[in-house]
Order: C-alpha cells, then sequence, then structure tokens
C-alpha cells in the first residue's frame, strides 16, 4: 500500500522583460526599540543576473556595504523614512507602509514607466495610497531578486544612520545591535533611561519613561 506525500509548489517569482517597470521594496527596522524604519524602492533591470543579490540578513555587514554600492551604480533607488514620532503616532505597520511609499514616490519615473510599471512589496500588506499597481509577497526578500535589492538598500541606510547616531549615544552600543532588543541594549535603557530616539511604545523602552 502507498501514501501519497503532500507537498508544496515551490515558489515561482513574477516574470517581467525589459518594456516593463519592476520595483521591489522592502523595510528594515521594524522590530528595533530604537530609531527611524527605513525602506528601499529599488527599480529593477529585468536582465540583472548578480548572485550576491539576496536576502539582506544572510549578507555579512561588509558585503552588504558593497553590494549596496553596486545596486546604486545599476539601478534606480529610492529611499523612505519614517520617524520614531510618526512610528508612534501611526504604530510601526503604519510606520513602515509609510517609509515604502515615500522610498517609491522618491523615484524619478516617466509617465510611460509608470502604465507599465508595477510594485512588488515584501509581506503580505499593500502600501496605503500609493498608485501603483501592487503585488505582495510573503518572504519576497528571498523569493525576488528586485525585493532583496530594496532589502539591502534598507537595511543599509539605516545601519549608517544608527552608527551616526552611535556618535552621538556611545554609551546605547547602538552599533553593535543596531537598536534591537538585546540583553545589551535592554541593559542600557534600564541603566541610564530612553532616549529621543527610542519608541516610547515598545515593551523594554516604555516601562522606563519618566524614570530618569
Amino acid at each position: 500500500m502507498s501514501t501519497k506525500r503532500n507537498s508544496t509548489p515551490k515558489f515561482r517569482p513574477p516574470q517581467f522583460d525589459k518594456n516593463q517597470i519592476c520595483i521591489g521594496v522592502d523595510e528594515a527596522g521594524r522590530g528595533c526599540l530604537a530609531g527611524p524604519v527605513y525602506a528601499g524602492a529599488v527599480i529593477f533591470k529585468f536582465d540583472e543576473t548578480s548572485e550576491d543579490i539576496r536576502d539582506s540578513k544572510q549578507i555579512s555587514e561588509i558585503r552588504r556595504e558593497e553590494i549596496f554600492e553596486y545596486i546604486l551604480s545599476h539601478h534606480r533607488v529610492g529611499i523612505g523614512v519614517a520617524t520614531v514620532d510618526e512610528i508612534t503616532k501611526l504604530n510601526i505597520l503604519g510606520a513602515a507602509l509609510l517609509a515604502m511609499k515615500r522610498a517609491v514616490e522618491s523615484l524619478e519615473v516617466s509617465k510611460a514607466e509608470r502604465l507599465s510599471g508595477r510594485v512588488y512589496v515584501d509581506g503580505n500588506q499593500q502600501i496605503r495610497g500609493l498608485t501603483w499597481p501592487q503585488t505582495t509577497i510573503i518572504g519576497g526578500d528571498r523569493h525576488m531578486k528586485a525585493i532583496a535589492a530594496a532589502s539591502i538598500v534598507a537595511k543599509v541606510s539605516r545601519d549608517r544612520e544608527i552608527r551616526r547616531l552611535h556618535e552621538i549615544y556611545p554609551e546605547y552600543g547602538l552599533a553593535a545591535h543596531k537598536g534591537y532588543g538585546t540583553e545589551a541594549h535592554r541593559s542600557a535603557i534600564a541603566k541610564f533611561g530612553p532616549l529621543e530616539i527610542h519608541r516610547p511604545t515598545f515593551a523594554g523602552v516604555r516601562e522606563y519613561i519618566g524614570t530618569r
């Protein structure tokens, strides 16, 4: 007696050609306790073959910086930011989607390109208020190079800002943890109190508001 195995179909990324504009979009910093959330938008060339463009979390920091420069020189790039105040006002999802919208809208595109274009968004949430046609892809940074490129742009851009903030607030160790809720970061918040760059609605920060 044989049993039939259940199999999950292999994900097939959307296909596009040189007559279409493909824009990959992703964000970085949603899960952090400090700093803004960043988004990248990349108008991706249909004939890009670089194997180095993949999910930013799978690449070392040094290599991400190198690939970031490659993407800037070979593709059109937009960067969007949502501030800590906007994160507090809109919640982190709303702020991340706002940063994505700003990243796409910062791209310089012609009317013809807009008519033939589509935005591919990492995750399951469409970007609110965006006039482009959109396709959401869960795990898109693993499945589609255009989104992977956007993830690298967002991650490197945000990391550079966090390193700048580290120079101002070295006692919080931002350069090491990039604002994420590591034990060292949480201990620093407990010891020194939250800064204006910390997200006051997040657990790990809100408990210490007004304690210093």
